[in-house]
């Protein structure tokens, strides 16, 4: 899971244009929103593997819950399901995964 997050996060970095795609058009600063959230998902992913294991799981849970609104516009967007090329039933299957990524951070954020 640590390098599954760390390697995610590298990408907002090396390919933002992918998540610009599916930010909701009601927020702003989508770049800096975009680098903010792969820097948490760096520290977080990096924070499972030290001794704050139990924070950084609990961070990356609210992390999960914050960007939720991306998957609900690519779900509602012909033109992000285009950009990112996927169809509107496999966004819609996509959504629910953030569900068991929550429970594998609590499940981490156990003692």
């Amino acid at each position: 899971m640590s390098f599954a997050y760390v390697w995610i996060g590298v990408r907002h970095f090396t390919n933002p244009d992918f998540f610009l795609n599916i930010m909701p058009p009601y927020l702003s600063w989508h770049l800096e929103l975009v680098y903010l959230s792969g820097a948490f998902e760096i520290v977080f992913g990096f924070g499972l593997l030290t001794k704050l294991r139990k924070y950084a799981a609990r961070g990356i849970i609210l992390l999960l819950i914050f960007v939720f609104p991306a998957n609900i516009y690519l779900i509602s967007s012909q033109e992000a399901q285009i950009a990112l090329d996927i169809s509107r039933n496999m966004a819609i299957v996509r959504a629910p995964f953030q569900l068991v990524f929550i429970a594998i951070a609590y499940w981490h954020s156990l003692d």
